[in-house]
């Protein structure tokens, strides 16, 4: 069955990680070469946000300003949740980054990291009628909304809006059957209700560039010429209804080995799937904290703690490197600190899987705070 951007080339250039210069600036100079190189390859899907710091501007300068409008499609997205008071202010994100970029029109628009309490947000100030109708005035082509919830949730959520014309998933070979993210799970649900999948985080935020040894050592017995960050694009690539795999590229070389996987992109053989599913049941074993992401420990949190993102947070330290338990971190305790536990204890007693939690969550603070 046809769907939405299924002629779109598999791979889109996430403009979220880009090369910066010695001052902390974005390195303009760099992201336009890869760019035109990016076009010249024959993609044509670029991705930005008013969430990703100066992107918006460096699309304008190295993308816009350089290349005919309808030689590609650009995609933006509004966190409403996200320094927005009212709802004034979150439809106003639309203007800023129509200002900012300079696009006169978005191809793609996205509801921005919907789930959990998020999800509220674009209910109460009616987003979703809001955003039908920047369609109806043709200020933006097609509608969908970015998730990072279970899937569950997504069902509900489809079932409510089933005008959503695409979602953007968490989808990677790490996470695919992982209980907190479900990437296989929301991808089914999204097949379900017959919408494309944009893909994000398909390198896990670059984790899987540089895997686990154990990991490591799998995929290059059984490839050695093909690197974890290819063996990854080529698991996200190869899924049905895809309409493409976001990689928030940071440099031209970057740019340049994954258009060459692209180039020789291939159907999965059956010992490449064993091989891949050995490398995600390694990865399991590395799991620390058996958390599973009920949130039953939540419900009744007196100090509203994010205590499974807070145990997601161990396990990244001691999987992927400590830089990645501190950034994950830095999302899971916005709001409430690990070292703000009051030692009530009441998690512990709802914890199905009995994880002594308030130990964990000193670790936690020892770890990154």
């Amino acid at each position: 069955m046809a769907y939405l951007g299924e002629g779109t080339p598999k791979l889109g250039f996430g403009l979220m990680r880009l090369p910066k210069l010695e001052d902390g600036s974005i390195d303009i100079a760099q992201v336009s070469q890869m760019v035109d190189e990016f076009l010249a390859a024959g993609c044509t899907y670029f991705d930005t946000a008013r969430a990703y710091g100066e992107s918006e501007s460096a699309t304008r300068r190295a993308l816009i300003e350089r290349h005919p409008r309808e030689s590609f499609t650009l995609a933006t997205k509004n966190a409403a949740w996200l320094g927005a008071n009212s709802q004034e202010e979150a439809r106003g994100f639309f203007d800023t980054s129509l200002k900012e970029t300079g696009a006169g029109y978005f191809d793609y628009y996205l509801l921005h990291n919907l789930g959990g309490t998020r999800t509220e947000i674009f209910d109460k100030w009616g987003m979703w009628d809001w955003v039908r109708s920047l369609k109806e005035e043709g200020r933006i082509r097609h509608w969908g909304f970015s998730y990072h919830d279970n899937a569950e949730n997504l069902d509900r959520l489809l079932d409510a809006h089933p005008d959503a014309e695409f979602v953007q998933l968490q989808i990677n070979y790490a996470d695919w059957d992982d209980l907190a993210v479900q990437s296989r799970a929301c991808w089914e649900v999204a097949r379900a209700h017959e919408k494309p999948v944009v893909i994000m985080e398909p390198v896990k935020g670059g984790m899987l560039a540089a895997p686990p040894v154990a990991v490591a050592d799998i995929l290059h017995e059984a490839h050695a010429e093909r690197s974890p960050v290819e063996w990854a694009l080529r698991f996200a690539m190869n899924l049905e209804g895809v309409l493409t795999v976001l990689s928030g590229m940071s440099s031209l070389e970057q740019m340049r080995q994954n258009l060459e996987t692209l180039k020789n992109l291939s159907a999965l053989t059956e010992h490449e799937q064993q091989v891949l599913a050995e490398a995600r049941s390694v990865l399991h074993d590395l799991i620390e904290v058996p958390c599973t992401s009920c949130h039953y420990c939540m419900d009744d949190c007196p100090v509203h703690m994010n205590i499974s993102s807070i145990m997601e947070s161990i396990n990244r330290d001691v999987m992927y490197g400590h830089d990645a338990g501190l950034h994950n971190y830095g999302f899971a305790a916005r709001d409430v600190k690990a070292s703000e536990c009051i030692q009530c204890y009441q998690c512990e007693g709802v914890c199905p899987q009995h994880i002594n939690i308030v130990t964990r969550l000193e670790q936690a603070a020892s770890l990154f705070e």
